[in-house]
C-alpha cells in the first residue's frame, strides 16, 4: 500500500501496535451478521484494526492540536486501518496523548477493552461505591478493565473466569472469584446490583434471578433479545437490561474517556493486561487464539517498522 497523505485536518502516525479484538475476527471472517455493516461481497476497509499507538510523522496544514515528533496513541472507529505501518487520522478523531509511563504496546492494552467497560459501568449502571457487581469473562479485555474501573468506583467485584485465571482477577482487585466450570452465578439469588456480561455468555432471563431488585443486567453484545428486553424492563419491573453501543459514541466523548482512562493509567491506577504479544507475521495465529474464546487481557501486535 502507499504512503497515507494526511489531508488539511488529518495527521500521520507511524504505528507501532495495535490489538486483535473479537469484532476484527467477525469481519475478517465475513460472518453473515458482520457483512451487513463491513462488506456483503468484499470488505469496505481493506486494512483491519482499531487500536493503535506511535508518533505523529506529518500533519496537514490546518492541525493544530498535534506536532511532528508527539507521541499518540488512539482508536480508529469507523475506518479501521490500524493494522498498518502508518494511519491517518482525522485531528478531531479519537486520538490523543500516550500515557507517559506506557509503551506502545501497553498503550493499546491499556485502551482496549476499557473503552468498552467504562461506558457500561459508569454510564449506563452508575456504579456506586459498595454496590456488588458481577463481571461474567473476566479475564479478556473487557473484563479486566472492567474489574479496574469497578474497584475505582468503589464497588465490590467478583469475577467469573477459569480456574486458571484466579489469580490474574484476584490481582487486579476482584474480592470473589467464581469458575465458571464448577458454579453458577445465577444460582446467587438476589446477589448483585449490577451484572455485567463482557463475553455475552449469559442472558438476562438467566441472571436476572441474581439480581437484587432495582439491579441492572449489561451485554456488550447487541441482539433482538437483548434490544426487547432493554424496552420492556424501562418501563416495568425493577430488574433492568441494557446494550451499550459504545462504537457510536461521538468521537469527542470517546477522547474524553481515553484521557480519564489514560490519567488513570499514568497514576498507576489502571494496568495494561498483555495477554500475548504477536509480529505481524503471526496475526493468523493472534486471530486463532482470540477466537478460541480463552484470551486473557490483551493480545497485541507489535508493528515494525519499515526497512
Amino acid at each position: 500500500m502507499p504512503k497515507p497523505v494526511p489531508g488539511a485536518n488529518e495527521v500521520r502516525v507511524r504505528n507501532s501496535a495495535s490489538v486483535v479484538t473479537a469484532a476484527m475476527c467477525e469481519a475478517r471472517a465475513g460472518s453473515p451478521m458482520a457483512r451487513l455493516y463491513f462488506g456483503l461481497r468484499k470488505p469496505k476497509w481493506p486494512i483491519l484494526g482499531t487500536n493503535f499507538s506511535g508518533e505523529v510523522q506529518a500533519v496537514g496544514r490546518s492541525v493544530t492540536n498535534f506536532r511532528v515528533g508527539a507521541l499518540v496513541a488512539g482508536v480508529s472507529v469507523t475506518n479501521f486501518g490500524a493494522y498498518a505501518e502508518y494511519i491517518v487520522v482525522p485531528e478531531d478523531g479519537v486520538i490523543a496523548a500516550k500515557p507517559s509511563n506506557l509503551s506502545d504496546e501497553e498503550a493499546v492494552a491499556v485502551f482496549d477493552g476499557s473503552i468498552t467497560a467504562l461506558p457500561f459501568l459508569r454510564d449506563a449502571a452508575n456504579l456506586r461505591p459498595g454496590q456488588s457487581v458481577l463481571i461474567n469473562g473476566a479475564s479478556g479485555a473487557v473484563g479486566t478493565a472492567a474489574i479496574q474501573l469497578a474497584k475505582h468506583y468503589g464497588a465490590i467485584v467478583t469475577a467469573v473466569c477459569s480456574s486458571a485465571n484466579r489469580t490474574l482477577v484476584a490481582s487486579l482487585g476482584a474480592e470473589h472469584v467464581i469458575g465458571y466450570v464448577t458454579q453458577d452465578f445465577t444460582d446467587n439469588h438476589d446477589t448483585y446490583d449490577v451484572i455485567f456480561d463482557a463475553v455475552a455468555r449469559s442472558s438476562f432471563m438467566r441472571s436476572r434471578r441474581a439480581l437484587k431488585q432495582g439491579g441492572i443486567y449489561l451485554t456488550t453484545v447487541p441482539s433482538l433479545a437483548i434490544l426487547l428486553q432493554m424496552l420492556w424492563t424501562s418501563k416495568m419491573g425493577r430488574k433492568k437490561a441494557a446494550v451499550v453501543f459504545t462504537g457510536l459514541a461521538k468521537p469527542a466523548q470517546i477522547v474524553k474517556n481515553l484521557v480519564f482512562i489514560g490519567k488513570l493509567a499514568e497514576a498507576g491506577r489502571f494496568l495494561p493486561v498483555i495477554g500475548s504479544t504477536h509480529a505481524m507475521g503471526d496475526a493468523a495465529h493472534a486471530h486463532r487464539q482470540v477466537e478460541s474464546g480463552h484470551k486473557r487481557g490483551s493480545a497485541v501486535l507489535t508493528i515494525a517498522a519499515e526497512q
